[in-house]
């Protein structure tokens, strides 16, 4: 994959969805992107914990926790978990942990904040539907990239960053 810088992505298809300046890059990838799989879950990583166990064929999984900032969804296992299955990356509406380690961790990781509290195993949350937050739609099958300067959606994946 080439370098992302997603300034340039918005230079040259000025299509692209921006996502609203919320979140902090924490992972060990700086820049990452690929095709969107998401979860929705509210303080119950489940599902999450369950994609991430899978292949993730250079994928991004983008978990819609709405927001919440009272648990973590994503801490230093299951980001190991993910990188080692081939995710490109997590983006997390909402908190995750251990953020010493899922910075070393190679794969890129964008949240809110940090909380050290766990989240519920209930086994609740969707797969692969329709999300919505910070100003722009998530769909199943897009293409989102991201870096320090923020974080994009296109509808196609940008041949600048494959």
């Amino acid at each position: 994959m080439s370098e992302i810088v997603t300034p340039d992505l918005c230079d040259a298809h000025p299509e692209v969805d921006v996502v609203e300046p919320m979140f902090r890059n924490l992972g060990g990838k700086s820049a990452f992107g690929g095709e969107i799989v998401t979860v929705k879950c509210y303080e119950d990583n489940s599902v999450v914990k369950e994609q991430v166990g899978k292949p993730g064929n250079g994928c991004v999984l983008v978990v819609d926790g709405g927001g919440s900032r009272r648990i973590a969804l994503l801490g230093d296992m299951l980001a190991e978990k993910a990188s080692a299955n081939g995710w490109q990356g997590i983006i997390v509406y909402g908190c995750i942990r251990d953020v010493d380690i899922v910075g070393q961790t190679d794969l890129g990781v964008q949240a809110l904040a940090t909380h050290p509290r766990k989240s519920e195993k209930r086994g609740l949350g969707d797969l692969n539907v329709v999300l919505h937050f910070g100003g722009v739609t998530f769909r199943p099958g897009d293409y989102v990239y991201a870096d320090n300067n923020g974080i994009i959606v296109s509808e196609k994946a940008l041949p600048e960053a494959q």
